[in-house]
């Protein structure tokens, strides 16, 4: 496996469109159109998606490459010690090197005060959010690809990957010991893959599910899924940090404690939850009755309307 294209689509002097660019733009595009499509499915405005994401995305990019460069770039002198050599690597972001969860950190942050400022329905957003998240992950891992980043160790798997020595990281740069044949395992793809699996997933849940599910449902549900194959990915990474004598890094960290919060957390909400009923379904019958059945109001019917509105209020539930 090969990347197909070099890493620049066009370069005009020191102006250059870099493939990961577009990747990423792609990716975000996809993940703020999903979200606005299924915030305008539930009754609230879509767009104001598209206006939360000029205040959020600044953030996260920040946050992202902070993380990635003080975090899980490996120390020694091909990471974090390069970058403190050279402070302008840390803004060139084309080169590759991005973390999503400092992402979530800084843009986590930015969303709260958006969310807050606005007086929006945070649970609804966040199930939004949770659905462009993950597809705009497993879109975002293709620029990774054409990076030549995000691999594992050697594997004589048939979709092995191929590193050029340049992009090679200790002890892969070795090219005595690693020739040009060697193959290594294409993380990306993985992630890729569990992603898109996670996205179809939650959307087959958000339809299948729709009484049972509660508002903030599907983003438990991506905390839980999301974390978890990025639990497992991380023990084959070449590019992070770990802690001393460990196979462990912070990611191992978050991780674990999103899971295991958001799987309790979901639990709980659903041990004596009754079912819930389906908003858009709700909505439609909360209509008043219509000129046709006008003749249910006239006077010998005053009767059995009492007696309905008598059985709905002795009814469990029937406000739900």
């Amino acid at each position: 496996m090969y990347p197909p294209v070099q890493s620049v689509l066009l370069q005009i002097g020191t102006f250059a469109i870099h493939w990961y660019g577009i990747t990423m733009a792609l990716a975000i595009f996809t993940g703020t159109a999903v979200a606005s499509r299924y915030i305008s499915r539930h009754g609230q405005d879509g767009n104001m998606i598209w206006d939360m994401l000029l205040w959020i995305l600044v953030p996260a990019i920040v946050g992202a490459r902070l993380y990635y460069v003080f975090i899980q770039s490996p120390r020694g002198p091909n990471g974090l010690n390069e970058y403190l050599a050279n402070p302008i690597e840390i803004i060139q972001i084309w080169r590759g090197g991005i973390h999503i969860y400092g992402a979530f950190i800084l843009g986590g942050l930015a969303l709260l005060l958006y969310m807050r400022w606005h007086k929006l329905p945070l649970l609804i957003y966040l199930d939004a959010i949770a659905l462009g998240l993950i597809i705009g992950q497993a879109i975002g891992r293709i620029g990774n690809f054409i990076n030549q980043e995000l691999y594992g160790p050697p594997t004589t798997l048939p979709w092995g990957l191929r590193i050029d020595a340049q992009h090679r990281l200790f002890p892969y740069n070795d090219m005595t010991k690693y020739p040009d044949s060697v193959r290594f395992q294409p993380l990306f793809l993985y992630e890729m893959l569990w992603d898109a699996l996670g996205f179809v997933l939650l959307l087959w849940v958000a339809r299948r599910f729709s009484k049972q599910l509660r508002e903030g449902d599907l983003f438990l549900l991506f905390l839980i899924w999301s974390p978890l194959g990025r639990f497992f990915i991380e023990f084959y990474r070449t590019d992070s940090w770990f802690f001393p004598g460990t196979p462990f890094n912070l990611v191992h960290v978050l991780a674990a404690i999103a899971v295991i919060g958001a799987s309790l957390l979901f639990f709980l909400r659903h041990r004596h939850a009754p079912e819930m009923p389906d908003n858009r379904e709700a909505a439609s019958n909360s209509h008043l009755e219509t000129p046709d059945d006008a003749s249910d109001m006239q006077p010998g019917n005053e009767v059995n309307i009492q007696a309905t509105d008598t059985l709905a209020l002795d009814t469990p539930n029937a406000s739900s």
